[in-house]
């Protein structure tokens, strides 16, 4: 009898309900797309027979019944690196567009968005690090409820940390207002750092849990 299949984090790759084929989800940076990346998309997904395509939650376009020996030459047709959507690292970036086009955005969600995607997406974390933007207080990229949020407002980002969304949904604390791109970057960098070096293989809102907020408030901005 065949061994089931497991995941295959190193390609990019998580194993479906059938334990025999996979998921993958090529790495688009921000969710923003040109029309010849989406003609590729559907020529590659015509290729391989994909049995469903389909918009996920963090804005990226998800391959579904993926045969394991497609895998690789799929990435290699679609010219893309795997989306670093399992493992316990930091997924990519979910951001709203902000003043880029929302008449209510107050921040270029777009522009830091991207930034903070190049500089952290895949960083090694003790458990799963999930960041967003949104470009005012409606919110619509949920940065209330993710382990790193980020909210535009007419004096500069709030900074929100500890938030989920899954089964025990809790909103995240709020850890600084009023600040410039430079400011809320380093910010991000000293939470990950932090976070990291601790150790504790929670998530981040249940790792501030356990320490509790204002010790770890006090440690980032000493660190």
């Amino acid at each position: 009898m065949d061994k089931k299949k497991e995941n295959l984090p190193n390609k990019g790759a998580a194993v479906q309900r059938d334990m025999e084929t996979y998921a993958i989800i090529p790495y688009i940076a921000g969710g923003l797309l040109d029309p010849a990346t989406l003609r590729k998309i559907a020529d590659v997904a015509e290729k391989y027979e994909v049995k469903i395509i389909k918009m996920n939650s963090e804005h990226r376009i998800g391959f579904y019944g993926i045969n394991e020996e497609d895998i690789e030459d799929i990435f290699k047709d679609l010219e893309m690196e795997p989306g670093g959507f399992i493992g316990k690292c930091v997924r990519g970036v979910k951001f709203c567009t902000g003043s880029a086009s929302c008449k209510k955005g107050y921040l270029n969600t777009m522009e830091m968005g991207l930034k903070i995607d190049e500089q952290f997406h895949r960083r090694q974390t003790p458990k799963k690090v999930k960041i967003s933007l949104s470009g005012c207080t409606s919110s619509c990229a949920e940065s209330n409820v993710r382990d790193i949020g980020l909210i535009g407002t007419p004096r500069g980002w709030k900074l929100l940390v500890g938030g989920t969304c899954g089964l025990q949904t809790k909103k995240g604390k709020v850890l600084a207002k009023n600040l410039s791109d430079n400011q809320a970057m380093n910010y991000i960098d000293k939470i990950l750092d932090y976070y990291t070096e601790m150790g504790i293989e929670k998530r981040m809102g249940g790792f501030i849990d356990q320490i509790g907020f204002e010790t770890f408030k006090q440690n980032i901005l000493k660190h």
